[in-house]
């Protein structure tokens, strides 16, 4: 028979019990929106502590033996289940995280796939019907005279090279989203790399009536060369693209905070805020570049994805901001760790 003071007891320990549920309750209300690691933990561990605090409570105001014994078993029970509840609470946090990261970055890759695939038979049927229509004039007849017939071809040609370019930009993709890409390094002068770029893009921007310069300090880095001289081309080329006729893009070198880095300067006028998280996407090209790029040669519109690619296979980062007049896009490649501790005086004492 239980006394009147053994029933207060466990009265008294049914309602610090529910105090710590109620206290738990409140808690995982508190953090339900930040931290799942913690949200599992107190799930785990409110049920113990309230157990624990119901036993020591009400073992406190009875003084068998007995209870006294169950009571220590479920201490010692609970302080083996606490431990064993957070690592376990910890461990599945982590693994429902990275599964809801990784079901993430699967649909946004199967997002990218489909949106790519879509652009690229937009893309691939424009030349495709070009070529098909041309020749089968050629084929009829309906063309003779030998100026309309040297157009055709020109123009056949132009065709198949614009093919090609998106061919060679899906080769490219393809490599170097695979896992096994690597790049055979070795030290590069940017200023040097930058040169070339600037010289071997030329004939595109006075074709266009766009200037290049080139302008800055040099700055050596470890880096593939002909991968990082493709990265930057791509930038020098889809800077002058979206220049303004009569206008100048500048090719700046120089190091910073340990870093060699390649800035390409255009004149596009800037770029719309809501588009630049999306300018390194594969296919990307903006809507207003997708309705007026249709004569353009550059491939299709995957430049700027594959000049991050390589950048960030060689350990750089590429990114874009809005300058007066247009935008910056700029190529950071980390600096030999010798080169990176010296100063600048030190550098040139070292280089002379």
């Amino acid at each position: 028979m239980l006394t009147e003071s053994d029933l207060r007891a466990v009265l008294l320990g049914i309602a610090c019990s529910l105090a710590v549920v109620g206290a738990g309750a409140l808690a995982l209300r508190a953090v339900r929106r930040r931290a799942l690691a913690v949200s599992l933990m107190l799930l785990t561990l409110v049920p113990l502590l309230a157990i624990v605090t119901g036993v020591a409570v009400t073992s406190g105001f009875m003084f068998t033996a007995e209870l006294r014994r169950t009571a220590l078993v479920w201490i010692g029970v609970a302080l083996v289940c606490i431990p064993t509840s957070v690592l376990l609470g910890r461990a599945l946090a982590r693994r429902i995280v990275w599964e809801r990261e990784a079901l993430s970055r699967e649909r946004a890759a199967d997002a990218s796939r489909r949106e790519l695939m879509t652009w690229l038979s937009h893309d691939l049927r424009t030349p495709v019907a070009g070529i098909r229509a041309m020749a089968e004039a050629l084929e009829d007849g309906v063309v003779e005279s030998p100026a309309d017939v040297r157009a055709y071809a020109v123009r056949i040609r132009s065709e198949s090279v614009r093919l090609g370019r998106m061919v060679d930009d899906l080769f490219e993709m393809s490599r170097i989203t695979a896992p096994a890409f690597r790049l055979t390094t070795e030290p590069l002068s940017l200023s040097m790399l930058a040169s070339e770029v600037v010289a071997s893009t030329s004939a595109y921007a006075g074709a266009r009536d766009v200037r290049l310069a080139h302008s800055g300090t040099d700055a050596v880095v470890v880096a593939a060369a002909d991968e990082l001289a493709r990265a930057v081309g791509n930038l020098v080329t889809n800077a002058v693209r979206h220049s303004a006729a009569g206008t100048t893009v500048t090719v700046a070198t120089r190091a910073s905070a340990g870093a060699g880095v390649i800035d390409v300067v255009d004149a596009c006028g800037g770029i719309d805020e809501a588009e630049i998280p999306h300018l390194f996407d594969a296919g990307y090209r903006g809507t207003a570049a997708r309705e007026n790029d249709a004569e353009d040669e550059t491939g299709a519109g995957m430049g700027l994805a594959i000049a991050r690619g390589l950048v960030r296979a060689q350990g750089g980062e590429v990114s874009v901001q809005n300058v007066a007049g247009g935008c910056r896009f700029t190529v950071r490649l980390p600096l030999p760790a010798g080169l990176a501790e010296a100063t600048p005086a030190e550098r040139a004492r070292r280089d002379a």
